[in-house]
């Protein structure tokens, strides 16, 4: 029994990041702040100068010469196998041998005894290339015949023929959704340590130490057993350190093997963005039918992504837009279909919504798409295609959805932010025909929470308790700055009724916790957290009856109460109590481990439950939009998000606030820019423009729905919150809409690609404005 009084700490509190001080006065350590030891090297990738080639020399005798330079490497000089493809299909080099196949890909690592000698090295290499055809994005690469690097995926449910037929309207619309650059703070990194025979240790930056351990040792030819991959905190991840890491983990581990010192790679910003890959762009062809009430009868949509040259991970991430691509809606007929369309240019991997975004910004823009047809509010059009009872309640995936609350969340919020009243004074204000004409728009999210990969939803802990009463905790999941270890460490100190200064966090490594999951899909909290809990549980019945044979009582009459454990009517301190355990023998360390229920997908079929439950949330966003030169400010917005019984709200806000705005900056200001070449020209932060302080929303309320709580059996009844607000920023790509067809007096969907650029956004005004 627990006592939840007095505790500071627990679950379901207000606690600070468990780092958060260290950040702010820079004493966080990191990858890069680990101290080198003498004999440290360090190495440098040199990388393609053409986008498609065939190799025919390489001469690389400049860079051995160069000064400092120790080593080269290339594909010749790896052990093992010479790819680090993530699902296992051989497509993805370390080093190629003989094609290259985008801009920037790296051909070989040069080691040096200062980082910039390598830098400086690296240039140095005289490669002659055939030059081969290249193709940038998905629509180019089809039209040459390029392949799709995996299967597609369709979702299909009722008969679209016939709710086309039976529907009195239909639209069909094609739009261009582009990618986005992770920009993390800390970039890329890895720190490769020799050990004796086979081993090696990696530290570095990953949102997935098991399969950077497990790609270092294919790469090596050597045991898992032989690599140990250690992570202490991530400066950032976002997705772009989930597979992203393989190749500098495996660089730095073969050079410290071969050359038998410590190695450190760390490229700058603009390799970094040019060597790893990003959200996918999408081009999205969507078909509408509707009735004159708005009321959705079919949809059909074919989603096409811009995947790079290998797959990745763009299997599973287009798998995910089209599971997103009803958010908030059903849709009585449906059918989906993805297109991973390979291309020549780096390979796009996972971001924050993992594909989600673009499917749920291609359900908003049909949703726009009716709206202005029928010359209606958008949020009356959302709300009459919401999810509902049974009969409106089935996925085009064929999952009931069975926790509905987003009629709750939106009502909230369209009253909470006087959204009506709002809403007629934009359009009363545009009436007047000024220069600034402004928008708003009230949009929904749902979204599935779990890996698609079944199993994937599976965690471990491992928890000491030491005969002084503290507590060390270890956990797979990893921490990039979201709160995880914060989070994870509530759970505990909730569990044995103790304060969170007395459980200390261990860093993330592979010798502790083995076979772990990637610290991604949301899911962080919902398995470590409950892996967690079950290494607690152990423990603590093992603690209770140790109680009652000791003090001759019923296991019912010991009860964890704060810092303490009282038995009967005496309260023991929690470490005195325990060093008498300790004396007694009893085992004071558990392993746990957690796998997700009640979760099947069967993709050939297109059928199943692959998510555990959804996550909801809504937001109210108003912009100011200058039509003479596209500019445009976010004047306010309002969320009001779903969590779950919050294992910890101020945490929880915090991501709300940071996801919605990498949302916005996603659809507004992050452009991806590839010249005729095939090289990419925003490639710092000099030339890719993310949100600003400056660019946050003059008002923002942020609230989460406080009387929500998960009908599933998560830890603590909480709901994932990394993901789903991320979302929430199109409410402000869906009010620029409104501001820029306010010039036509909102008789066209305005049809803005995103990013819906300054320029982006004026050149849509000027089409409005002549009349098509």
């Amino acid at each position: 029994m627990t006592d939840a009084q007095g505790v500071s700490g627990a679950a379901h509190q207000n606690v600070a990041h468990d780092s958060a001080i260290k950040h702010v006065s820079g004493r966080a350590e990191y990858t890069d702040d680990i101290p080198e030891p003498h004999g440290t090297l360090h190495a440098y990738f040199g990388v393609s100068d053409v986008a498609h080639g065939r190799i025919k020399s390489m001469n690389l005798g400049p860079v051995r010469q160069a000064p400092g330079v120790v080593d080269v490497l290339t594909a010749e000089d790896i052990p093992g196998e010479n790819d680090i493809s993530p699902t296992g299909r051989h497509d993805e080099p370390v080093f190629p041998t003989e094609t290259v196949e985008y801009h920037g890909q790296p051909l070989f690592a040069v080691v040096a005894e200062t980082r910039d000698a390598a830098r400086r090295a690296a240039v140095l290499a005289e490669v002659e290339y055939a030059p081969l055809p290249h193709a940038l994005d998905p629509v180019s690469a089809k039209e040459a015949g390029m392949p799709m690097v995996t299967e597609p995926l369709k979702l299909e449910r009722g008969q679209v023929q016939r709710g086309q037929a039976d529907a009195s309207r239909r639209i069909k619309g094609r739009m261009v959704v582009g990618g986005q650059d992770h920009m993390y703070l800390e970039g890329q990194i890895a720190f490769a340590m020799p050990g004796e025979d086979e081993d090696v240790i990696v530290h570095c930056s990953t949102q997935h130490p098991s399969e950077a351990q497990h790609m270092v040792a294919h790469v090596l030819g050597v045991p898992s057993n032989a690599v140990t991959v250690n992570v202490r905190r991530m400066g950032g991840g976002f997705g772009g350190k989930e597979s992203q890491m393989n190749i500098f983990a495996a660089a730095a581990a073969v050079a410290a093997k071969k050359l038998n010192r410590p190695v450190k790679i760390r490229p700058d910003r603009d390799q970094d963005m040019s060597a790893t890959g990003k959200r996918h762009d999408f081009v999205i062809d969507y078909d509408v039918a509707f009735d004159d009430d708005g009321h959705i009868h079919a949809v059909e949509g074919h989603f096409a992504a811009r995947c790079g040259y290998s797959a990745d991970l763009s299997g599973p991430v287009t798998d995910r837009a089209l599971f997103h691509a009803d958010n908030a809606y059903f849709y009585p007929h449906v059918r989906l279909t993805s297109c991973p369309q390979k291309t020549n240019t780096v390979s796009n991997t996972a971001f924050r919504g993992f594909g989600g975004p673009q499917g749920v910004i291609a359900a908003e823009r049909m949703i726009e798409e009716i709206a202005y047809a029928l010359g209606k509010d958008t949020l009356d059009i959302r709300k009459a295609n919401f999810y509902g009872d049974e009969g409106r309640d089935l996925t085009p995936y064929h999952q009931k959805v069975e926790d509905n609350i987003i009629g709750r969340i939106v009502a909230e919020l369209e009253e909470s932010c006087d959204y009506q009243a709002r809403r007629q004074a934009v359009i009363r204000d545009n009436a007047s025909g000024g220069i600034i004409r402004r928008g708003i728009a009230l949009t929904p999210v749902k979204f599935g929470i779990s890996f698609t990969a079944t199993h994937y939803n599976q965690a471990g802990s491992l928890i000491h308790i030491y005969n002084d009463g503290s507590i060390a905790l270890n956990h797979g999941g990893t921490e990039m700055g979201q709160g995880l270890n914060t989070k994870v460490a509530q759970v505990v100190s909730d569990v044995f009724q103790v304060d969170f200064d007395r459980i200390k966090i261990t860093r993330t490594t592979t010798e502790k916790v083995p076979n772990t999951s990637a610290t991604a899909a949301s899911s962080g909290s919902d398995l470590n957290g409950m892996a967690a809990k079950d290494a607690a549980e152990q423990i603590k019945a093992r603690l209770i009856a140790f109680a009652a044979e000791r003090w001759q009582t019923d296991p019912a009459n010991v009860r964890f109460v704060a810092n303490a454990v009282q038995i009967g009517d005496e309260v023991i301190p929690f470490p005195d109590f325990i060093r008498q355990a300790y004396m007694a023998r009893i085992h004071l360390s558990a392993a746990g481990f957690y796998k997700t229920p009640n979760i099947h997908w069967d993709r050939a079929a297109g059928t199943g439950r692959p998510f555990y439950y959804y996550a909801y949330g809504a937001a109210c966003s108003e912009v100011s939009v200058d039509t003479l030169t596209g500019e445009y400010r976010v004047e306010r917005t309002d969320i009001l998000h779903d969590v779950g019984r919050s294992l910890n709200p101020v945490i929880d806000k915090g991501q709300v606030e940071g996801a919605f705005i990498q949302g916005m900056g996603w659809l507004t200001t992050e452009e991806l820019w590839w010249d005729d070449k095939g090289r990419l020209r925003t490639h710092a932060p000099s030339t890719y423009k993310i949100p600003l302080a400056s660019d946050r929303p003059r008002i923002f309320n942020v609230a989460l729905a406080d009387w929500s709580e998960n009908r599933e059996m998560t830890i603590k009844r909480s709901k994932a919150v990394g993901e789903p607000p991320f979302m929430l920023g199109i409410s402000v790509f869906e009010a620029l809409s409104m501001a820029v067809a306010s010039v036509a007096d909102y008789r066209e969907c305005p049809r803005l690609d995103a990013p819906a650029t300054p320029e982006r956004v004026l050149m849509a005004v000027e089409r409005l404005k002549r009349g098509g």
